[in-house]
């Protein structure tokens, strides 16, 4: 009778503790990592939707990781190799459709993105389908000065390049300023004015319209309608322009009215906004960030559930409020904040949030897009400085990019 009471009490404690084990492998937390691009200065902001988001979900924790910008494609090339990524990433469209291409990435069924703007989620499809979430977004607008405008004795504001260049050399001639300062040979700022032309694929790079857009900027540059640094300048350098009164309308983020208002207060003063400059196809070229979710991530269905709530319309809306960027999300992008035109930064503000309705036919990013760029670039400053015709220059940077992709 010992012996069965004894082992009675042994299976019994065995069963308890196996029960036990199994109630705290339950209630283990898991744990979500989400790397982010450099955002350490909205670290507040992020342990603050952290910590929400964890108060009602007590099985999750969230190990956030800040990358630097210039570390972001390096690491996150290697982590989505490895057993153990990320289970979020941040990044931009350009290298997600890199991963994307090289299967890396977890599709994003359309459905759990009914709530962002849809030109957006649009831009960010890859081969038909998405495998990003958009987060935020920023849509240059066009910044002037307006007794520089006056003094040329135009009325009407240019709202094309092709207009914008007919009036160069009367902005000039009344205000002595150059009318713009287009960085053409800055990243891929070509391609963007390309795109707005309807030139999206390699085939049209020496197609009639895109001879014409190369002669539109050759002939200002060489009956000097535009700045001699055109073909080195940054767009940083082109606003101390700007605020120098060396040119009239500069092309930028609405965050650049802050520093225009501290370096130079009379130039604010006297500056406006209105909307970016378009080409005859009418839309308007935008800069999105996303998350990304890799294929071999361990959290899949837990980064999906947390990262559409990190971009829900109140967290959106928070984070747009704190900094100049635009959401992404329509409820937040109908917000009063979207909508206010009571002074210069809001009516900037307004006109950005305003171009993502018009953002597509978009640019189709290729996967050594950089390296395009570059030779885009570089047949920018061939042309201008007149080391070649259009059409020669035009053709082998075709046959270039031909190889290089």
């Amino acid at each position: 009778m010992k012996k069965l009471i004894t082992l009675f009490l042994v299976t019994t404690i065995f069963i308890v503790g196996l029960t036990a084990c199994s109630v705290r492998q339950e209630n283990a937390q898991k744990e979500i990592t989400v790397w982010t691009l450099q955002m350490g200065d909205f670290a507040d902001y992020m342990y603050k939707v952290i910590r929400a988001y964890e108060n009602e979900h007590p099985n999750l924790h969230i190990k956030w990781v800040d990358v630097p910008f210039s570390e972001g494609e390096k690491r996150t090339l290697a982590a989505v190799m490895t057993n153990n990524p990320p289970d979020l990433i941040n990044l931009n469209p350009d290298f997600s459709a890199l991963l994307a291409q090289k299967g890396t990435l977890e599709e994003i069924e359309p459905i759990y993105l009914s709530d962002f703007n849809q030109e957006v989620v649009k831009a960010l499809t890859y081969n038909d389908k998405l495998y990003s979430i958009p987060w935020y977004a920023t849509s240059a607008i066009t910044i002037y000065n307006k007794d520089l405008f006056a003094k040329s004795g135009i009325i009407r504001l240019p709202k094309t390049y092709k207009e914008m260049a007919s009036v160069a050399e009367k902005i000039k001639t009344g205000s002595e300023a150059y009318a713009f300062l287009p960085t053409i040979s800055e990243n891929d700022t070509m391609m963007k004015i390309l795109n707005k032309y309807g030139v999206s694929e390699l085939e049209d790079f020496n197609s009639d319209t895109s001879k014409k857009v190369f002669e539109m900027f050759k002939n200002l540059y060489k009956q000097d309608l535009i700045p001699p640094e055109t073909i080195t300048m940054t767009h940083r350098e082109a606003l101390e322009q700007y605020m120098a009164g060396k040119i009239v309308f500069y092309q930028g983020g609405s965050n650049f009215l802050n520093m225009i208002k501290e370096n130079a207060p009379s130039i604010y003063e006297q500056t406006d906004v209105t909307e970016q400059l378009k080409g005859p196809v009418g839309q308007n070229d935008i800069s999105v960030m996303n998350f990304v979710i890799p294929k071999r991530a361990k959290m899949k269905k837990e980064a999906l559930e947390f990262c559409l709530y990190l971009t829900n319309a109140k967290n959106q809306l928070e984070l747009a409020q704190m900094t100049n960027i635009i959401a992404t999300n329509s409820e937040a992008l109908s917000n009063k904040f979207y909508n206010d035109n009571s002074d210069l930064m809001s009516k900037a503000r307004s006109i950005s949030a305003k171009q993502l309705n018009h953002i597509y036919p978009q640019l189709k990013q290729r996967r050594n897009q950089k390296d395009i760029n570059t030779q885009v670039n570089t047949s920018v400053q061939t042309i201008l400085l007149d080391k070649d015709s259009i059409d020669n220059t035009l053709d082998r940077l075709v046959k270039s990019i031909s190889g290089v992709d």
